[in-house]
């Protein structure tokens, strides 16, 4: 099986797997590919916090033309995985000097597939893109093509408790990637001073409770499929919610000086059920208050791009004297696409990893804040 992700976090996921229970696993490029049963299959949606999608390859040919990729995927017996009165969603990702465009390539694979309806049985399947019974996606590198079946459906970052934002919310998938990169189980309290939607801490208190990402869906793409095991996908999950805990001994603060920002992160706590857990505050940065217990804080600063660069610089220079000022003994973790201003920050991060909110590439960055000089 593949599992996807974001860039700079297979390394979180395969931890993720191996954890699960998973064999064979091996890093791709943003996506980790691994072995298992149908059980392994069910957890991994239910349970992974940083991926995307769960594929399962279904067959691999090489193909160089229209006619030969057509070819190839009807070598598939779609029968087995479909009726006439299904329904199918084809994506398609296309690279190298054969196949350039994707669009086509789906509309491609989804002719083959219902043409080999049609010479068979008279009827064919229809598509439905929001639900269907069998979402398929097709990988072509040069020529080879792999034809894969998603276990999904909707992507994976979607948790179910986003339910209001504020401009740009951070993907809960980098959010939870983010978490774990920093090594926070739950031990030490937990701030994310700007915390806009509130997905940081509502993700932060998720791994801390152990409470299974996807707790909120009813749905995803193998419950459609012909050989789904309702008797074991009940067990996967209850077995999961099981373990969560219902309380958490270390405080998790979510602020943010904006009032739109504190009532999206309330609401969002709510749907989430954690606003017993995360307490939420008005305030800004210069006058919060740290936890007596320290612990890590997380940020992702607003980025305006509209901002000169003297006034961004400013801003992130305002925030490095904060934290120094206020916030001795805690280790913070901050992610922006501001590459230049990072220069004025003023501090030295002890740890510097690249990853991607969305298009933008951004450093997510580790400045362990000592009491007092550092020495050695």
């Amino acid at each position: 099986m593949i599992a996807t992700t974001l860039h700079g976090l297979e390394p979180v996921l395969a931890g993720e797997l191996e954890a699960l229970g998973g064999t064979e696993v091996r890093q791709l490029k943003r996506a980790v590919s691994f072995s298992g049963d149908q059980q392994l299959l069910y957890r991994a949606n239910y349970e992974l916090r940083t991926a995307l999608r769960v594929l399962v390859p279904l067959h691999s040919f090489k193909a160089h033309d229209e006619r030969s990729f057509y070819n190839g995927v009807r070598e598939v017996d779609w029968a087995r995985l479909l009726t006439v009165t299904d329904t199918l969603a084809v994506h398609a990702v296309v690279a190298g000097n054969y196949f350039n465009h994707a669009k086509y390539v789906s509309l491609l694979a989804k002719d083959a597939i219902v043409d080999q309806f049609r010479d068979r049985f008279q009827r064919r399947p229809s598509v439905n893109v929001e639900a269907p019974t069998l979402r398929i996606q097709v990988r072509i590198n040069g020529t080879r093509c792999d034809l894969l079946l998603d276990s999904s459906g909707d992507s994976l970052h979607k948790r179910g408790y986003r339910r209001d934002a504020v401009l740009a919310p951070l993907n809960e998938v980098l959010a939870a990637g983010m978490i774990l990169l920093t090594g926070w189980k739950g031990t030490g309290s937990f701030v994310d001073p700007m915390c806009g939607s509130g997905t940081i801490p509502i993700e932060a208190a998720m791994i801390a409770m152990d409470i299974p990402p996807q707790k909120n869906r009813e749905s995803f793409g193998f419950m459609r499929w012909a050989d789904f095991d309702a008797a074991t996908w009940a067990t996967v999950r209850s077995t999961a919610d099981a373990r969560a805990r219902q309380e958490h001994d270390f405080p998790i603060l979510a602020s943010d000086k904006d009032s739109r920002a504190r009532n999206a992160t309330a609401i969002n706590l709510m749907a989430a059920g954690l606003e017993h857990v995360i307490k939420v505050e008005k305030v800004a940065f210069e006058k919060l208050e740290p936890p007596e217990i320290p612990g890590i804080l997380v940020m992702n600063p607003p980025y305006d791009e509209r901002l000169k660069l003297s006034e961004s610089a400013a801003f992130y220079q305002y925030i490095g004297d904060i934290l120094k000022k206020r916030w001795a003994g805690w280790d913070a973790w901050l992610i922006s696409s501001n590459l230049e201003a990072w220069k004025k920050f003023g501090l030295r991060p002890s740890r510097k990893l690249t990853l991607f909110n969305g298009p933008l590439e951004c450093y997510f960055q580790k400045f362990e804040m000592y009491a007092g000089k550092k020495h050695g």
